[in-house]
């Protein structure tokens, strides 16, 4: 049986593919976080309390849709639609 190494700049580019993706998307997603909490709150008459991510969607257009808890209500919340850092108010 024969083993062949990779070569140090291959090695490198795999170990960036395998590391980099889940800090990328969750630097994303914070970032879009504070954007969707000023969204609720400028269109959608929101002072935010929590934030969950309902939809992530990767790739070229990725976007994220957050549900943004009120607190003026309890059951109160807005659904912010996301794309890059325009956030867009859904319901």
């Amino acid at each position: 049986m024969r083993v062949t190494a990779l070569r140090p700049a291959a090695l490198g580019a795999l170990a960036l593919c395998l590391s980099a993706s889940p800090t990328v998307q969750a630097a994303n997603v914070s970032a879009g976080q504070a954007e969707a909490k000023e969204a609720a709150k400028s269109l959608g008459n929101c002072t935010p309390a929590k934030v969950e991510v309902m939809s992530y969607v990767t790739g070229r257009s990725g976007q994220t849709v957050f549900k943004v808890g009120c607190t003026e209500d309890k059951d109160t919340f807005v659904l912010v639609q996301c794309r890059s850092r325009i956030c867009t108010l859904l319901r």
